[in-house]
């Protein structure tokens, strides 16, 4: 062989070990951002499941919702009664005058 292909075959070498190099380095980036990615979603899990244990034990949730319900009907009556338009109080009134 001559020094020409030696050479070449050099530079074969050292790239093949910068290809080698770059792609494990790639790979442990790739696990690295793994990891990460599962212990935030392990994190959203467990947060999840806590929220369901909280509002699972929970037995007043139905019956505050149906006193919000009584609540909102009864202050209905009540907007519905103050908004209707009061009688003409300018007239004279049928008992006198008298308050």
């Amino acid at each position: 062989m001559g020094p020409e292909e030696i050479t070449a075959w050099w530079i074969a070498v050292v790239a093949g070990f910068v290809v080698v190099l770059a792609v494990a380095a790639l790979l442990s980036l790739l696990v690295w951002f793994v990891k990460i990615i599962d212990r935030r979603v392990a994190g959203i899990r467990d947060t999840l499941l806590a929220i369901t244990a909280n509002t699972a034990s929970t037995t007043l949730i139905p019956q505050t919702g149906d006193a919000v319900d009584r609540v909102l009907a009864e202050g209905l009556e009540h907007h519905l009664f103050l908004g209707r338009v009061p009688p003409d109080r300018s007239a004279t009134t049928t008992n006198g005058g008298g308050r």
